[in-house]
């Protein structure tokens, strides 16, 4: 069940209005069952996952608040870590492992291993695996104490607004407002109309910008024997905004439909591409995954309390780690090196850097070298994008290749840009699309609310003026319908 489709409106109307009928003590079972219906939209033998990973995360949560000897604590911690890490390999990554023995076996001339059966990945496995492993390590280390309800702890892993592609929730802050949920008040207009109004910008990034600007960027990879220089930066270009558009309006809708019910989840997108540095993207993109791995990976690891050689590793074990966590392939591993490789540079080349500014007089105060400073980050980020779009390493490089050996700024004047997909009216709505959110990034990014919290202190009548006008948009510019298949948000995919 999409966030996009018919039959989730229809699906989150009737969960609201019964949310808010039905006495507070039904609540919470009430959001749980609908939170289960939606998850078994996707396929019902998903819940054969799900289902063990709750019971896993709660039983083995109670059970080390119990223990009373330490040692006995860390076995119950270490025993289900183990569990939740091989369902993770198991489900996700089988067929990467079993190709790389096949590439192994090969080189050294022996026949590849046989495969007898092919495993359905779980959609959003490894969002409600990291937030299980989250919280049973702040129940290990007594940050936070095991939740006592089954049917609460349950919701937390299965809150459906949130359970296929994030925010991952910590614990602190989703389950406290679960155990509420029956003394929660009717929540105020203002807050409702911000939850709708940001679920109104999710769509709009989804439908209008990421499938739009998927369409081109699609259609290039599919024909990249005929694409040059122009083409393929062009598609760098658009897939940056596809993803981010396609990524961040999820959240959005997810973090609207969630303040709607009364519950409130963690920003996810703090406009990243306006960082002036890789490590500041990171802490715009995707923060509850980067904030994850920082507390219960880099942190551990010795994160930057140590030697420089040390935090460099850390930095890099990381980063590889995150390429890996988006998908079982090499490419990713690459996308997730590069920025690991992009920070290590950064810091060894601080000084150098300094000395520069003060050799030519760089005013680091001015507007034009923050400017250059974003636009350097988001380049670098592109680049890097490159590969975590690629299907293969072969493709990457012959995206690049295609890239750097064929020049051919010509297609801007004899309209073969327009040949992948989208024409010239189709661009011209892409791109004011796009300055429409780098406006609202830039206010956001300035104010520190998102679209809903930003729209609920304007007056009446520009409220609904714009929440009127993005509707119109929806309908009108969005790409659905008959000859269209809206695709499933990327990240739900991980």
């Amino acid at each position: 069940m999409q966030f996009q489709s018919a039959d989730f409106l229809l699906f989150f109307a009737i969960t609201v209005l019964l949310f808010r009928l039905i006495p507070g003590r039904l609540r919470k079972g009430w959001l749980l069952l609908c939170s289960l219906f939606f998850y078994l939209g996707f396929d019902p033998r998903f819940l054969l996952v799900l289902v063990p990973v709750i019971l896993i995360g709660y039983g083995a949560g109670r059970l080390i608040e119990h223990a009373a000897a330490p040692a006995v604590r860390k076995r119950i911690f270490s025993c289900a870590l183990v569990l939740l890490v091989l369902a993770l390999l198991v489900f996700k990554y089988t067929d990467f492992i079993l190709d790389n023995c096949d590439a192994v076996l090969a080189i050294l001339h022996r026949r590849p291993l046989s495969r007898g059966f092919s495993l359905l990945m779980p959609v959003g496995i490894s969002f409600y695996l990291f937030q299980t492993i989250g919280y049973l390590a702040d129940v290990y280390h007594e940050r936070f104490p095991a939740a006592r309800s089954l049917g609460s702890y349950a919701l937390f892993i299965s809150f459906f607004p949130q359970i296929t592609a994030g925010p991952i929730a910590r614990a602190e802050r989703l389950l406290p407002q679960i155990e509420h949920l029956p003394d929660s008040q009717r929540p105020p207009l203002s807050r409702v109309f911000s939850g709708f109004s940001l679920m109104l910008w999710g769509f709009f990034m989804k439908m209008v910008l990421s499938d739009r600007a998927g369409i081109f960027v699609d259609n290039v990879w599919q024909n990249l024997f005929a694409c040059g220089t122009t083409e393929t930066c062009t598609a760098a270009l658009a897939f940056s905004l596809q993803i981010y558009a396609d990524f961040a309006g999820y959240s959005a809708i997810a973090i609207g439909a969630a303040r709607i019910l009364g519950i409130d989840l963690d920003a996810n997108f703090r406009s990243p591409y306006l960082a002036g540095s890789i490590a500041g993207f990171w802490h715009r993109w995707h923060i509850s995954l980067s904030t994850w791995l920082r507390d219960y990976l880099y942190i551990p690891l010795g994160g930057s309390r140590c030697s420089r050689l040390c935090k460099y590793r850390n930095i890099l074990i990381t980063f590889l780690v995150s390429g890996l966590w988006h998908g079982p392939s090499w490419t990713f591993v690459i996308w997730g090196g590069l920025h690991g490789l992009y920070q290590v540079l950064g810091d060894l080349l601080k000084p150098l850097r300094a000395k520069f500014c003060r050799l030519f007089v760089v005013r680091q105060e001015a507007f034009s070298f923050r400017l250059l400073k974003v636009l350097r980050t988001f380049l670098l980020t592109s680049f890097a994008w490159i590969f975590f779009r690629a299907g293969s390493l072969s493709g990457a490089v012959y995206f690049l290749n295609r890239m750097f050996t064929r020049w051919n700024p010509w297609v801007f004047f004899n309209e073969g840009l327009y040949a992948f997909g989208l024409d010239r009216q189709e661009f011209g709505i892409l791109t004011l699309g796009a300055i429409l959110l780098l406006a609202f990034d830039l206010i956001s990014a300035k104010k520190k609310k998102d679209f809903g919290e930003l729209l609920v202190t304007q007056n009446l009548w520009f409220r609904w003026a714009l929440c009127l006008a993005l509707i119109l948009l929806i309908l009108t510019v969005g790409e659905y319908g008959i000859d269209f298949s809206s695709s499933q948000f990327i990240y739900a995919g991980f």
